[in-house]
C-alpha cells in the first residue's frame, strides 16, 4: 500500500521547527558551556595581534585589543540568554494574568485595564530604559524589568482576545452555573484553553527579548562597554567596521541566527495551532 505524503505546508513547518529548535539548542549549549568551548580567554588582550584577520590562529580574527573574536562571540551568548528568558517569563506571566482578568471580568474592569495598557504601550520603551538606568543604575535586573514591561501589554491584549472568545463557550457558562468564582473560572476553565495562545506569545516574545537585550547593550543601557555581550560588542567595534568587519559581523550574525531560530519555532507553532 502506497503511503500518502504529508501536505507540503505541514512538512515545511516541520522543517522550520527542527531548524529553529536546533539553532536555539545550539546557542543554549554555547551559553552554558562556553568556558570549555572558547579557544581563548575572551578578555585576554594581545596588542601584537590587533585586527588579525580570520585564520588558523584566530578563527574569526581579533579586535582592536587583540582579543579573540570567536571566543568573545561564544562568551556573549550567556549575558543575552540570562536576560531574555527572564524578561520573557516575567512579561508573559504579567500579560497573561492581566489579559485573563480583563477578558473574564469584562465591563468596567476590562475598560480600565485596557486604558492603562494603552498608556503603557504609548510610552516609548527606550525612554523608559533611559529613566530606569538613570534611577537604578545599569544592571541585568533593570534590563529584565524594562523588556518585560514593554512586552506585558502585547501579551495581555492577545490573552484578553482569546479569553473573550472562550468565555462565551458553553463550558464556561456551565462553570458559571455551578457557582464557580471568577478566579477559579480563570484558572480551571479558561487558562488551559488559552494555553496555546500563551505558548505562541512566549516564543514570539522570546525572540523579541533577544533583540531588545542586544539593542539596550548597543545603546549603552545594558551590559557595560567591554563586555562580550553581542550588543555591546557591535557597539564597541562599529567604528572599526571598514578595517575589521569580522569584529562586528560575528556578534551581529550571532544575534540574527538566534532570533531567526526562535522566529522559526514561533511560526511553526502558530501554523500548527491555526491548522488544528
Amino acid at each position: 500500500m502506497t503511503a500518502i505524503p504529508l501536505p507540503l505546508p505541514r512538512r515545511r513547518f516541520g522543517v522550520a521547527l527542527a531548524v529553529g529548535a536546533a539553532l536555539v539548542a545550539a546557542w543554549t549549549v554555547v551559553a552554558l558551556l562556553w568556558p570549555s568551548l572558547a579557544p581563548f580567554d575572551p578578555g585576554a588582550q594581545d596588542p601584537l595581534r590587533r585586527f588579525a584577520a580570520p585564520g588558523a590562529g584566530h578563527l574569526l580574527g581579533t579586535d582592536q585589543f587583540g582579543r579573540d573574536t570567536f571566543s568573545r562571540m561564544l562568551a556573549g551568548a550567556r549575558p543575552v540568554l540570562q536576560v531574555a528568558p527572564l524578561a520573557t517569563v516575567l512579561g508573559v506571566l504579567l500579560g497573561t494574568a492581566i489579559g485573563l482578568v480583563a477578558g473574564t471580568l469584562g465591563g468596567l474592569v476590562d475598560e480600565i485595564v485596557m486604558r492603562l495598557l494603552d498608556a503603557v504601550a504609548v510610552f516609548p520603551a527606550i525612554i523608559a530604559a533611559v529613566l530606569f538606568v538613570a534611577l537604578a543604575g545599569r544592571s541585568v535586573t533593570v534590563m529584565v524589568l524594562v523588556i518585560a514591561g514593554a512586552f506585558t501589554p502585547i501579551v495581555a491584549r492577545s490573552v484578553r482576545a482569546a479569553t473573550l472568545v472562550e468565555r462565551e463557550k458553553p463550558y464556561v457558562e456551565a462553570a458559571r452555573l455551578r457557582g464557580e468564582r471568577p478566579w477559579a473560572l480563570m484558572g480551571r476553565e479558561i487558562l488551559p484553553n488559552v494555553g496555546t495562545t500563551v505558548l505562541v506569545e512566549a516564543t514570539s516574545r522570546f525572540g523579541d527579548a533577544i533583540f531588545a537585550a542586544a539593542t539596550l547593550s548597543f545603546l549603552g543601557l545594558g551590559q557595560p562597554p567591554g563586555s562580550p555581550d553581542w550588543g555591546a560588542s557591535v557597539s564597541d567595534n562599529r567604528v572599526w567596521l571598514q578595517i575589521a568587519p569580522w569584529t562586528v559581523l560575528a556578534p551581529a550574525l550571532a544575534i540574527a541566527s538566534l532570533v531567526v531560530g526562535i522566529a522559526l519555532v514561533a511560526d511553526a507553532l502558530r501554523a500548527r495551532w491555526e491548522a488544528s
